[in-house]
């Protein structure tokens, strides 16, 4: 029987990551904290933690299990009947003999399901530990993600979300495409929304945006990695693009949908980045029409080209940058929020009731709360924004349910 987390358990099964050094923290933490649930609980480790730091992981008391990249898909075959031992076993292998996809999806609720199309990256960013603890690319062929997506779809998921270490990299070893792949979800009548989590800006090419721009299913949100503006650091990023072909994406997507969310990674501090070189990028994001950025505080991990690269920048200026930038990211999300006031826009509201509201997405990731009624949850509305509050949610009117929901029991606004 599956537990809630927070619940006693026997068995924990606690699949790590390990981009930032905050991650490692955080998943020592959330291993400790499953040992107080339940002293006496086989706890195995397994994800990119466990790939790059297994020895760490093997030190912390009550740790029964480690597992690499190669064998975390192998748990039941590993482990015949989970009793402690006296000392940690670890399985570990060079990430270069995970080759093997596994497929999956999964989701918080019943709303949206997150669909695993590829995995490991042939990158070489130099802050990046991905590749040493994901493996190469791979991918599976599109059939058989066509066929996951049904399951997904037939357990009453509304929205299928495309994800993947790199997942613009799909399709290669099969001499399919990225482009390919969407075609074919979007043929599939019984899914309503499709959204990709994100696609670096190189693979995004004006294919993709000229017919996610058609699309029937494919929802007009992009997320797109930056990491910085500057074309200085980008090269010293090892990233494979320009600023130049930045703008160009930006620019195809807004011209062809205007009303697109556009998001955006960026990391502050990296080694290199002078106070001239985050002003140039921090100038260069805001000059574009982007919606909101998620920005991500530069820490040092071990095995990178980064830690090569002069000056270091001291940890209070690097937090000092971030702030600057998450307040240009809330002046962005505000100005492409606003944008919508009074307009109307298809909401997928969630399930979970917050303080007698429920909340949704609009197809373009504006957030939407409205007084809860059990009828609107995992369902497409078509609402009315009216007010938006500090935090860039709006309170909407239901405006068309497709018969879903009986509207004499709410508010109707026209």
């Amino acid at each position: 029987m599956v537990t809630d987390f927070e619940d006693k358990a026997d068995i924990y099964v606690i699949n790590t990551c390990s981009v930032t050094q905050d991650a490692n923290k955080d998943c020592r933490k959330v291993v400790r904290r499953a040992l107080r649930n339940n002293p006496n609980a086989y706890v195995a480790v397994t994800g990119c933690y466990a790939q790059l730091e297994p020895q760490e992981i093997a030190q912390i008391e009550g740790v029964s299990l480690v597992l690499g990249a190669k064998d975390k898909f192998n748990i039941f075959e590993l482990v015949e009947n989970f009793e402690k031992t006296s000392e940690p076993i670890i399985h570990h292998t060079d990430v270069n003999e995970a080759v093997d996809f596994h497929h999956a999806f999964s989701s918080g609720d019943r709303t949206r399901a997150f669909l695993k199309v590829q995995d490991g990256c042939d990158y070489k960013c130099s802050f990046c530990t991905i590749p040493l603890a994901r493996g190469e690319s791979r991918s599976p062929q599109i059939s058989e993600v066509l066929t996951n997506a049904r399951k997904a779809v037939a357990e009453g998921f509304k929205e299928i979300v495309v994800t993947g270490v790199n997942a613009g990299d799909f399709g290669k070893q099969y001499n399919q495409s990225f482009l390919e792949l969407l075609m074919a979800l979007d043929e599939i009548k019984e899914i309503e929304r499709i959204r990709v989590s994100s696609i670096e800006p190189n693979l995004l090419n004006d294919d993709i945006i000229r017919y996610v721009a058609t699309s029937r299913a494919i929802q007009p949100h992009f997320h797109m990695p930056l990491q910085s503006g500057s074309d200085e650091m980008l090269k010293i990023m090892r990233r494979r693009y320009k600023s130049g072909l930045y703008r160009e994406r930006v620019s195809l997507i807004k011209s062809l949908i205007p009303h697109a969310c556009i998001g955006v990674d960026v990391i502050t501090g990296h080694p290199g980045e002078t106070e001239a070189l985050f002003r140039e990028s921090m100038e260069f994001i805001d000059s574009l029409p982007v919606s909101y950025l998620h920005v991500f505080t530069y820490s040092e991990r071990p095995n990178t080209h980064a830690l090569s690269i002069q000056p270091v920048i001291p940890i209070p200026e690097r937090k000092k940058r971030t702030s600057i930038l998450r307040r240009l990211s809330a002046k962005k999300r505000f100005e492409f929020s606003q944008n919508f006031a009074g307009s109307v826009r298809k909401v997928l509201f969630e399930e979970e009731e917050r303080d007698g509201f429920i909340q949704g997405w609009t197809d373009n990731y504006i957030r939407v709360s409205i007084p809860y009624s059990e009828k609107l949850s995992n369902q497409i509305v078509d609402c009315k924004l009216h007010e938006m509050d500090k935090d860039c949610v709006f309170s909407a009117g239901v405006i068309s349910v497709n018969d879903v929901v009986n509207t004499n029991s709410l508010a109707v606004y026209a």
